[in-house]
Order: C-alpha cells, then structure tokens, then sequence
C-alpha cells in the first residue's frame, strides 16, 4: 500500500525525494570542502619536514592569516639554540587575486635543509628576484609551463621550476622579493626549525620560550601544530555549518509537510473507508509515516549518490580543491533528513488520524 500510494503520485513523491537528496548533498558537500582545505593544508605543512614551527603571538593556525609582523633576526635567536640545525624565515601572504590562495616567500637553501631538495618536475631553482616555482597542481590547472610569466601581486614573474606538491604552498618566491611587494623588509611570518632528532622538539619548544622577548610566542611541535588544525579552528566554521544544517533541515521539513498534507486531504475518503473497517489511529500514523520513512531513505541515498559524483567532479575540474565525504558527516546528514522529513509529516499523519470516518466516508 505505502508503494502503491507513492507510485500513484509519481510527480509529488519525486519532487520530495529530489528536496531531500539535495538537504543531503548540501550538508555532505559544505561539509565537505571545510575538511578538504583542512586535511589538505595540514598534509602540505607536514610536507615542509619542519619539527618545530615559531610564530608571533596571537598568530592562527591558517596559513596567510598572520601576515609578516616578526623580525627576521629571530631566526639567529633560534639558530643559536641547543638541537637546532636549520630555521627557514618564510612569509605567508594571502591573495584574493582570482582565487583564495597562500603565497610562500621562502630562502631557498634553508627551507630545502627541512625536508631535502624540491623534486623539480621541469626547470630549477629561482635564477633571480623575480622567479616564481610552482607546483605540478598550478601548472596542470593554470596551463603554464617554465618560461611562462605570472601575475602574482599586481607583478609579473617568471616559472623558474615546476616541483611535486605537498611542500607548503603552491607557489614559491624569493622571500626577498615578497618582503618588498607587501612593505615587510627584514620580516617573516612564521620560523620553520628542524633540529637533529625530533623526539628533542619539546626542550626546544620551553629553551625558545624562555628566551628573552619571545615568551608570549606561539612556539609549537610540528605534531601539536597539525593536531590543532581542525575545521573548527577554521574562522566561523561551526556556525557556518550550523546554518547550512538549519536550511537544510527547514527545506526538508517544508517539502515533506506539503507533500505529506495534500496527500493526506486527498486521501480522505481512502482513510475515512480504512478507518470505517477498524483501523486505529496508531495505524494511520504509522501507514504514513512509513510512506515518510521510504521518501526519506530513497532521497538518502540519491543525495549520497550525487555528493560523491559531484566530489568526484570538482577534483576532475578543479584540481585545487579537495572535497573529503566522510562516513561520519554522511551519519549526520542522514540524521538530519529523516528527522526533517519525520517532523514535517507529524502534523498531516495526526491529522489523518483524527478525522472522524462518518464525515471522512462523506468527503467529496
């Protein structure tokens, strides 16, 4: 019966299954692309072989958030402690410039001495101030090659080298040159350290501490650092999704109510005959409720359906963003359409049930 209902109002029940599929897709893919830029700027600093990383103090754990506000010669401060064997100064700077992204103004020698030598897929190192290396992720989306020139900055520089990802940002200029485009001469955001073994990183954390100016510096081991970088961490994460969880569940609910209400006003001569043989008000509820229930579960998993093809698609057109569906935000989006869609049909199905056969039997 609860098929045969469905089946016989082909257009509203698809309509409803549709609402539902894409409450889950927007919460799965929202969701989703927080914990891509996430996961993906917590891999790519990992990449960087730092084991432990020196900020100013209030500095966030997002790339690009800090600016340049720390004098370079920190970085003798830090060169002259117990376990240390390199310090690379490197400048974050966001740009807006046609897309979100960080730029890294690197030395190049010492942030080699982190993680060993770029893998130069073409071209080399910077041949002068203005060069820029890129990643293999920029040069396949962007279509540029070594030689090719670049607009970074309101400037134009040239691809010196194309390198593998996963070594910071994805695109790489003398820090010198950076520190002059955005004003920040002799500055840094942030000291990269590695020392000579990496179970030292907590003493070098305290001895950089107690060093004279620098107590209130966000001094941090590489592991503590990519153990903070969460999606809340991201700024106004949790009420972002909060919001998109709430649209989603209104819509549910308002296209299950309207869709479960006129059904149940057509149906009132079919309840008043059921209710005329004997069937209870907790069978009325359950009849319709279950027709809920089965709206519900197809446009789960039609929404769950689209959201993986739709990742699946962003990857294969934007290269640059990473999208990660994971098995607890499917959990949650499925939680939130049944109880959607259940709440919208509360209403109609006790009102079903209320209705008073002899007057349902006469409905015209």
């Amino acid at each position: 019966m609860i098929v045969a209902n469905l089946v016989h109002r082909p257009i509203r029940s698809l309509i409803s299954i549709v609402a539902i599929a894409l409450e889950v897709a927007l919460i799965l893919l929202i969701a989703g692309l927080c914990y891509g830029i996430m996961n993906d700027s917590k891999n790519r600093t990992a990449g960087i072989g730092a084991d432990v990383i020196v900020q100013p103090p209030g500095s966030s754990n997002l790339a690009g958030i800090s600016g340049a506000p720390v004098p370079i010669k920190v970085g003798d401060i830090l060169r002259g402690l117990p376990h240390v064997k390199v310090v690379s100064p490197v400048i974050w700077q966001l740009t807006t410039a046609g897309t979100l992204e960080v730029i890294d103004g690197i030395d190049l020698p010492s942030f080699e001495g982190l993680g060993g030598p770029f893998q130069y897929i073409a071209g080399g190192p910077f041949q002068g101030p203005n060069d820029v290396l890129v990643d293999d992720y920029i040069a396949r989306q962007k279509n540029v090659k070594v030689g090719s020139t670049m607009e970074i900055l309101n400037h134009p520089f040239r691809v010196s080298g194309v390198v593998e990802n996963g070594r910071g940002a994805r695109k790489f200029l003398p820090i010198s040159t950076l520190q002059d485009l955005i004003g920040a001469k002799d500055k840094a955001s942030v000291f990269y350290v590695k020392l000579d073994d990496p179970a030292n990183a907590d003493a070098v954390v305290k001895e950089v501490k107690s060093q004279p100016g620098m107590e209130k510096y966000s001094v941090q081991s590489t592991e503590e650092y990519l153990s903070m970088m969460t999606p809340s961490s991201l700024p106004g994460f949790r009420p972002f999704i909060g919001v998109v969880i709430g649209v989603s569940l209104i819509i549910g609910f308002l296209v299950i109510f309207q869709s479960m209400y006129a059904a149940v006003m057509e149906r009132t001569r079919e309840i008043g005959i059921l209710k005329a043989m004997g069937a209870s008000k907790f069978y009325i509820v359950n009849a319709i409720l279950r027709e809920t229930g089965l709206l519900a579960m197809v446009g789960i998993g039609l929404g769950i359906v689209f959201s993986f093809a739709a990742s699946w698609g962003i990857r294969q057109r934007f290269p640059l963003v990473q999208v990660v569906v994971s098995g607890d935000w499917v959990v949650r989006a499925m939680i939130v359409a049944v109880v959607g869609a259940i709440a919208g049909a509360l209403y109609p199905a006790f009102k079903a049930a209320g209705k008073d056969p002899i007057e349902a039997l006469a409905y015209e």
